[in-house]
């Protein structure tokens, strides 16, 4: 069975972000790049299942500019066996990438795609979805646990009320939290290794997909400093703060 595995290439969740002073994004000059951390609970999950003998082989996807191939490396250390790269200098948002996804999951076949449920970067939660939609095959998101068995998976996902486990027929498409597994770190000889596997690069142009932006970002601002609490003497003197300074009764 293949599996594939998109993963994103990120700011780094330990760097303190800065918006740029025209408000028109986020300023990533000298900034540390790393995997998106719930694609790296993706890329765990399809290793394991390799390890597992239920997969034969994984193939890593990712998509934008040719830093992106270190993200694509980074995966091949950790066990995957090859990787494509979409490069594009667009902003790729949600409904693109899983056009593009899609478009190569038409190429390559999977019985099985892995993603992490959103992306550090823009939160969107979003691609999982799409993609399940567009090709119309059934989609467990935000899984804690997952089991494969022949043609069927079993997904473990979080509910407001709990626990909810849903039962699919493969292929199918499936979105990762960061409950689901610990990433191992890739050990020297297999990141030796992971420069010597294979890395397709494609454009958007040779899938088939226009890859413009459909949203345009009007606006990024910091959000407002908390203020310093307060320490209050009565019931009654909390009440009237609440009612007279904050307005919130």
């Amino acid at each position: 069975m293949k599996v594939l595995v998109a993963v994103k290439r990120v700011v780094d969740y330990n760097v303190k972000i800065r918006v740029k002073a025209d408000g028109s994004g986020v300023d990533t000059t000298n900034v540390k790049f790393t995997m998106n951390p719930f694609d790296e609970s993706a890329v765990e999950e399809a290793v394991r299942l390799k390890e597992a003998g239920k997969v034969s082989e994984i193939v890593v996807v990712s998509m934008g500019t040719a830093q992106s191939q270190e993200t694509i490396r980074t995966a091949l250390a950790m066990g995957a066996d090859r990787g494509i790269l979409v490069a594009s200098e667009a902003e790729l948002q949600p409904l693109a990438v899983a056009k593009l996804l899609a478009a190569i999951v038409a190429k390559e076949a999977p019985s099985l795609v892995i993603v992490g449920k959103q992306a550090i970067d823009d939160d969107s939660n979003q691609t999982g979805q799409m993609l399940a939609a567009l090709l119309g095959w059934p989609q467990g998101t935000f899984a804690s646990k997952l089991v494969v068995d022949g043609g069927k998976a079993e997904v473990t996902r979080e509910i407001d009320g709990g626990l909810e486990t849903v039962a699919l027929t493969l292929p199918a498409v499936i979105s990762v939290d960061l409950r689901l597994n610990e990433p191992r770190y890739a050990s020297l000889p297999n990141i030796m290794k992971a420069k010597k596997k294979p890395i397709e690069t494609l454009s958007p142009a040779d899938l088939g997909v226009d890859d413009a932006p459909r949203l345009v970002t009007l606006k990024v601002e910091e959000p407002q400093r908390r203020q310093a609490g307060v320490k209050v003497a009565s019931v009654a003197e909390l009440v009237n703060k609440l009612k007279n300074e904050a307005k919130v009764i």
